[in-house]
């Protein structure tokens, strides 16, 4: 059952650069998709208007057969709640002001109306707080701490912690481990795996590293300056009618 699917989606921007060309796609409820391309192509452009931080000129972004696209801010709080995102620098997207703990409570506070928790409960923000960090495998005691006191590969667990703390329906990962040493990268990929499984989730994983999305994804699909040129399933990665461009990436990765 298709969860998130995109419609002719374009976007450009003032200087008329199509930065996402009529582009169509759609991801199943459980599945990771893979989205490789080079920088530039137009990835976090799509990761954006996904989650309407910015809007879209033309086409269709449904979620559960609900389009988004239209929806003034009111309609779309239910919405947000169920699609987040991970972005690629794990210290920008953390206040440095606030420790790990009210970082973590935030989409909680936000949400906490609406929401039925089913796999994390909340007894108390400190429960709450140590149930997450647990889920990420990070010690309690970091709750305590600012961002600054915490490594990267920390810093980006507790990222994870908060995309996952309301329990959404599908997580935008956009370069999660750009920026993360080789350690870190693989420890997080697993971590990811490993919540998708247990939380039930779906992802849109976003990467110009084509291992890593052929690790992480069921289906991926290849981006080049804005366009969608090729979309396949992980074992037929290497098959003959792939597209030149993907088997320039593969002669890369290989």
């Amino acid at each position: 059952m298709s969860l998130l699917t995109v419609k002719h989606l374009t976007k450009s921007y003032k200087a008329g650069k199509l930065a996402v060309n009529n582009l169509s796609f759609e991801l199943e409820k459980g599945e990771c998709l893979g989205l490789v391309g080079e920088s530039g192509c137009g990835k976090s452009t799509l990761a954006r208007c996904l989650l309407r931080i910015e809007l879209i000129d033309s086409g269709t972004i449904l979620i559960n057969n609900q389009a988004i696209e239209q929806l003034n801010e009111k309609q779309l709080h239910p919405y947000r709640r169920k699609i987040q995102i991970v972005f690629q620098n794990p210290s920008a997207a953390l206040n440095p002001k606030l420790k790990i703990k009210d970082s973590l409570i935030d989409a909680y506070s936000q949400y906490k109306n609406d929401l039925k928790l089913v796999y994390f409960s909340y007894t108390s923000k400190d429960a709450y707080v140590k149930q997450l960090l647990e889920a990420v495998e990070l010690p309690s005691e970091l709750a305590n701490r600012y961002p600054h006191e915490l490594s990267g590969g920390q810093r980006q667990r507790v990222n994870i912690a908060r995309a996952v703390s309301i329990e959404p329906e599908l997580i935008v990962l956009d370069e999660p481990t750009a920026s993360l040493d080789v350690i870190s990268q693989g420890a997080v990929l697993n971590l990811l795996t490993e919540l998708r499984e247990c939380l039930h989730l779906s992802y849109l994983f976003i990467s110009h590293d084509l291992a890593a999305v052929n690790q992480m994804s069921q289906r991926i699909m290849v981006m080049k300056e804005g366009k969608l040129i090729d979309q396949f399933s992980r074992n037929q990665l290497f098959a003959e009618e792939r597209h030149p461009y993907t088997k320039e990436l593969i002669s890369f990765f290989r």
